[in-house]
């Protein structure tokens, strides 16, 4: 078996190459058993690059940089540091990058033990790409900076490439998902929040507060009907399927014995736009009044064509088996649902 020194113990010794492994430990994984992630603290606002004309400038802060079989090396930069943009190239432009770099001797020979900000010009070409550092630097991108041609504007800075890192179960946030997940990982793609589920990734969308939407209603009907609240509409998404709901009650007057625009209550500068319309039509049971008609409920047909109409009211005069009475004043809207997609 092989035994090594573990930390915290005393009189044992620890050279900086075990140092940087046990601190790969406090970092979240790559993915690879003794392998950590790079990156800056999210939320510390840390080695921003900013451009201020032709000063090169970045934020003091502090970054954790990985290293394939060497570990983790800490790099406080305690100051800012700046730099001089290269003048832009006549006719083409080109994309440069600002990158934090760690010397260590012991690994690249370098006779240097420091970490610094380096500004690295790219190569212009009519479709540029970053430059990558050369040789065997231990490094962590922070900033490509896009320079036009000369005469075709201001140069702008991308902060995309800077990754962030978080402590292990931490929360990361990230356009991509982390590699080689375990079960119960998380994080944020800006969007949503993702969980790892041992083959794919779960999301947790965010909640909404979506608003209720008042329609004008045509003529000979009302809201409020019943007290039960003014009718009112929203879309929601639930579990990946958009739905609508509705709410209030809706008050109707009759015109000889009939419904009053054929039975659809929405004005027409109301009529449901697009994104709140079903593919096909949508038949729901709704609750109405037992004063003056022979049942508790009516059907209301929900219209691809944006309208909503009441089925079932009768023009009857008297009750009776052959020919019921059908002219609730009023009609509910609360609880129903239905899917628009």
């Amino acid at each position: 078996m092989v035994a090594v020194n573990p930390t915290w113990i005393d009189g044992v010794g620890m050279s900086g190459y075990l140092m940087r492994r046990v601190d790969s430990v406090l970092t979240m994984h790559n993915g690879n058993a003794l392998g950590a992630r790079s990156g800056v603290v999210p939320g510390s606002g840390g080695l921003t690059v900013s451009l201020s004309g032709t000063t090169i400038s970045v934020s003091s802060g502090i970054a954790l940089v990985y290293f394939a079989g060497e570990g983790t090396f800490r790099a406080p930069m305690t100051s800012i540091s700046t730099a001089t943009l290269q003048a832009a190239h006549a006719t083409l432009p080109r994309i440069d990058l600002v990158y934090l770099r760690v010397w260590c001797n012991s690994v690249d020979g370098s006779g240097l033990n420091q970490a610094d900000v380096v500004y690295l010009p790219g190569t212009p070409a009519s479709t540029p790409v970053a430059p990558t550092p050369a040789g065997t630097q231990i490094y962590m991108p922070l900033a490509t900076i896009s320079v036009p041609a000369s005469g075709g504007g201001a140069a702008s800075v991308s902060t995309a490439v800077r990754p962030f890192t978080v402590a292990p179960g931490g929360i990361l946030p990230s356009t991509t998902a982390p590699p080689s997940p375990y079960v119960g990982q998380v994080y944020d793609n800006g969007t949503d929040l993702l969980r790892y589920n041992g083959s794919g990734w779960d999301t947790y969308q965010k909640v909404i507060n979506t608003p209720w939407i008042t329609p004008t209603l045509a003529t000979g009907y009302a809201h409020d009907g019943n007290s039960n609240g003014q009718v009112q509409y929203r879309a929601v998404t639930i579990e990946g399927t958009r739905y609508m709901e509705w709410r209030g009650g809706l008050g109707i007057t009759y015109s000889s014995n009939a419904l009053q625009n054929s039975g659809n209550f929405l004005a027409a500068a109301s009529t449901l736009a697009a994104a709140y319309r079903p593919p096909s039509r949508r038949t729901v049971p709704v609750a109405c009044s037992a004063a003056t008609s022979s049942q508790l409920n009516l059907k209301v047909d929900f219209q691809t064509d944006g309208t909503v109409q009441i089925v079932g009211p009768t023009t009857a005069s008297s009750d009776s088996y052959a020919t019921p009475v059908i002219r609730p004043p009023w009609l509910s809207l609360n609880n129903v649902r239905y899917a628009v997609s």
